[in-house]
């Protein structure tokens, strides 16, 4: 912006976006939607693209992307603005489940971490972030670091009681049986007058109260699922909000020991000097080592195979950061 003026900076933001976009797609690989050309084109184009656009190529690259693009118009703005458009976004997307969106993506082929629409809640965190950076580059170090964790521990408790709503979602005892087929709740966004009645009048208050986040909540035959559950799958707004306060949180701990305290660990410089190239190869290494673990193997087995997927991994990418190669977005 200050060397070449705003119609470069932003035609160079869309075109490494878009970019980013089209890796996405070639990452993110699509199975054959037809064996032969009678039937592919008997499909249509939209018969051919509807599962890969609303589950396979919607997935973290692709969120990353589209995210970012829909915070380009706001992104130099001030922080009121940069709030009131996250405010939007996630007023948008409730309204948006509401209509028909929660129960579109969590039917099959299901949605990955929000499907298309996933954008509008996963600008809450990206837009916290924009406004951690504009407040960790003012010079008062020590009232920064308090500010953030206020707003870190003010956005995880918002993200929980938006979660709460999901016990309106519990499945009475005498009803487990019969709806035990039923994955999705009945009117998942807005509870009805009968669902909120019944959790009223039937316990004491602390029944409204959901489990702790990284708690497991109850399975699909004693609660539904319902939009108010803190879930990456649906992209809900619980969630990502939480995930705001938690990812701050997180980076106040990381501000601490690098910024202030003069901590390294070479691990993560590693990681992430080369974020994109160690997304893209763990995903292959992954494909390696996960059929040599069953899901019952014991905690032992299972965590010598999360080593050696975590060495191969870092081995690769450290050797690349010797050479000096780096993948950038």
């Amino acid at each position: 912006m200050q060397t070449q003026g705003s119609v470069a900076a932003y035609g160079r933001m869309v075109r490494r976006l878009l970019g980013l976009v089209l890796v996405s797609l070639v990452i993110y690989t699509a199975g054959p939607p037809a064996k032969t050309w009678i039937e592919l084109t008997e499909l249509g184009f939209w018969g051919v693209m509807y599962e890969p656009l609303k589950r396979t190529w919607f997935q973290t690259l692709m969120h990353i992307a589209v995210t970012s693009l829909w915070l380009l118009p706001v992104i130099r703005s001030g922080a009121g603005v940069r709030i009131g458009w996250m405010v939007l976004s996630a007023v948008a997307h409730v309204l948006l489940s509401y209509g028909f969106n929660y129960v579109w993506v969590n039917t099959s082929p299901n949605a990955i971490d929000g499907g298309p629409l996933g954008f509008l809640t996963w600008a809450i965190p990206a837009i916290v972030g924009t406004l951690a950076c504009d407040l960790f580059l003012q010079p008062r170090r020590s009232a920064n670091i308090a500010k953030a964790l206020c707003a870190a521990i003010f956005l995880m408790s918002l993200g929980y009681a938006f979660s709460c709503g999901t016990r309106f979602y519990d499945v009475a005892p005498e009803l487990v049986d019969s709806l035990s087929k039923e994955k999705l709740a009945a009117h998942p966004v807005l509870p009805s007058r009968e669902q909120i009645d019944a959790k009223l009048t039937n316990g004491p208050l602390t029944a409204l109260l959901a489990e702790p986040p990284f708690v497991p909540p109850p399975d699909e035959k004693h609660r539904k699922w319902n939009y108010w559950m803190m879930s990456q799958r649906g992209g809900t707004l619980s969630y990502l909000t939480f995930c705001a306060g938690f990812s701050l949180a997180v980076y106040v701990l990381f501000y601490l020991m690098c910024d202030v305290w003069g901590w390294r660990l070479g691990v993560f410089r590693t990681f992430g000097t080369n974020a994109l190239f160690a997304y893209i190869l763990h995903g292959l290494v992954g494909g390696a080592v996960k059929p040599f673990i069953p899901r019952d193997a014991p905690a032992w087995y299972a965590l010598s195979g999360l080593a050696l997927f975590f060495a191969i991994t870092w081995l690769m990418v450290r050797h690349f950061e010797k050479q000096g190669v780096y993948l950038r977005a």
